[in-house]
């Protein structure tokens, strides 16, 4: 459904999402301060070969009609071509990544993506280089719960890149009870909650609220 995605920005007002991957840079004048924020496409990581498996495969044979054909879109053409599409969009994108934060003049440099932190493919190699050429801050989702990566965490493995997870839900669609007793299958902090992002020239401050809104976790 990306194709539906991408030719509504045309047709809304609100909605903006011009191509599969792209970027947009955000000046704020009165605050003395500009972003640029890249909107990437990690799909590769649920392409997978046909018969693999079904239930998290977006190339997969059980979910897609016979003869399913997206290239009127630029998409892949079959569900057997599908896999080596998306490999080859995240190739295209890693040069496309590299380059632009490389050469990024803005204050803050920010990724939105949608699989969690460390998935990019190499154990978090991809994103530790990102880190090393200027990016500050990783969005994320996919998991249903709140987890803030401190760059400053022994256990983050990207470099020093703070990450969020931002998938706080809530109902039968999260990872796990909110219940603070009972934490056995949490990933982060939090459960049913949001964050806040506070950005200003000196300082990009992340919090994770939780469901009762208090401060679950905090970094700058």
């Amino acid at each position: 459904g990306w194709d539906q995605q991408i030719a509504y920005t045309w047709a809304s007002n609100r909605w903006i999402m011009p191509a599969p991957y792209y970027s947009a840079h955000v000046e704020y004048p009165d605050q003395l301060f500009s972003a640029d924020i890249f909107m990437v496409d990690t799909n590769f990581l649920d392409a997978k070969y046909p018969s693999q498996d079904s239930e998290h495969n977006i190339c997969g044979e059980a979910h897609n009609p016979p003869g399913a054909d997206c290239s009127a879109a630029d998409g892949p053409s079959s569900v057997a071509t599908c896999k080596r599409y998306f490999d080859d969009l995240w190739a295209e994108q890693r040069l496309w990544l590299s380059r632009k934060v490389q050469e990024s003049t803005a204050t803050w440099q920010i990724m939105v993506t949608h699989f969690p932190c460390g998935e990019d493919g190499q154990h978090g190699g991809f994103y530790r280089q990102l880190r090393h050429k200027g990016l500050d801050f990783l969005v994320t989702g996919h998991r249903h719960d709140q987890e803030l990566w401190k760059g400053s965490s022994p256990s983050n493995f990207m470099g020093g890149l703070t990450c969020i997870v931002t998938g706080g839900g809530g109902g039968i669609s999260s990872e796990a009870t909110p219940d603070p007793s009972n934490t056995g299958d949490w990933f982060g902090e939090a459960q049913y909650g949001f964050f806040d992002i506070t950005i200003t020239k000196q300082r990009l401050l992340v919090e994770s609220i939780n469901w009762d809104g208090t401060v679950a976790k905090s970094t700058e």
